[in-house]
């Protein structure tokens, strides 16, 4: 029998920059754009189709500073709320995500599976993360592609958690007496812990984009605590599964940052992971979310 191959789809293409992809999953590097300088629409709006179409983009060699990052995060929809984590004097809505070289031996910043603050009603569409100082080596980030992991689930399985919600909370992160709260007097960071955080929020656990209309499995191991209507015991076979079908390496991409690098990445369709491998270095960079709406679901 003859079997004829199929040709991998083509990446998409762009009239005003051009997205190189950096994994078969998702990711792609944007040249073309220069920051410095305020988008036409029509780059605003490619670079936007891009983030949504890639998940996840990198843009080098472009110089942090706060005008071009409030400008942008303003015109991708504007600012998303920002609890828990103390912001820029004057830059509100932008947080420094720094860690000194001798914060060893504690949890960094964004490190674990987590898409943004998926515990709010109505969670980040996009957030931008712009690196200024970078270890020589370690500090990269993973992302997932969550819409690429529930294509792979088996159609029985997708057909189950069509019709799931799942319970989303902040009290592992940000409530009194947890790890962060017990080491923020080590942290270079300002984060303030609080009783809001043991507040509970439910989402569907398979979202439908309000952008390009694909599905996604719409979970994290930091911000998920159970199914609801399920306890925590029963949940926790169904959410392990899924934690570790999600985050299969053929899912991922890994990103190496430079001084000057913007990421911009699509938290309805990813989950990330910030390494934790570089004691004994620095890393600085500033994070602003862009504001999203509420989850819909498969029957909404």
């Amino acid at each position: 029998m003859t079997v004829t191959a199929v040709p991998a789809p083509k990446p998409p293409t762009y009239a005003t920059l051009c997205a190189t992809p950096v994994a078969g999953a998702l990711g792609a590097e944007i040249s073309g754009v220069d920051l410095s300088r305020s988008l036409t629409e029509g780059q605003l709006n490619e670079l936007r189709r891009a983030v949504v179409e890639h998940r996840v983009v990198f843009l080098r060699d472009q110089p942090h500073s706060f005008d071009a990052q409030r400008e942008l995060t303003e015109r991708l929809g504007g600012f998303g709320e920002t609890p828990f984590v103390g912001q820029v004097d004057g830059q509100p809505g932008i947080v420094a995500v720094v860690r000194e070289a001798d914060e060893q031996g504690i949890a960094n910043f964004g490190g674990g599976w987590h898409s943004d603050w998926s515990f709010q009603a109505a969670p980040p569409s996009f957030t931008l993360l712009w690196a200024v100082d970078v270890p020589p080596y370690g500090g990269d980030t993973l992302w997932a592609n969550l819409e690429l992991a529930y294509e792979r689930c088996s159609s029985g399985l997708r057909a189950t958690l069509d019709g799931l919600r799942a319970v989303h909370s902040a009290r592992r992160s940000y409530a009194p007496g947890s790890h962060i709260d017990q080491t923020r007097s080590q942290r270079a960071m300002r984060i303030d812990t609080s009783a809001s955080a043991l507040d509970e929020q439910v989402h569907p656990l398979v979202t439908v984009h309000p952008e390009s209309g694909r599905r996604a499995l719409f979970l994290n191991p930091t911000y998920v605590l159970r199914i609801d209507g399920w306890t925590a015991e029963e949940s926790q076979p169904l959410l392990a599964h899924l934690h570790a079908h999600a985050t299969r390496e053929a899912f991922t991409c890994r990103f190496r940052w430079s001084a000057g690098t913007l990421a911009i990445w699509d938290n309805r369709a990813t989950e990330h992971n910030a390494i934790n491998d570089y004691d004994g270095f620095r890393r600085e960079a500033y994070r602003s979310t862009v504001a999203g709406t509420v989850p819909q679901g498969v029957s909404s």
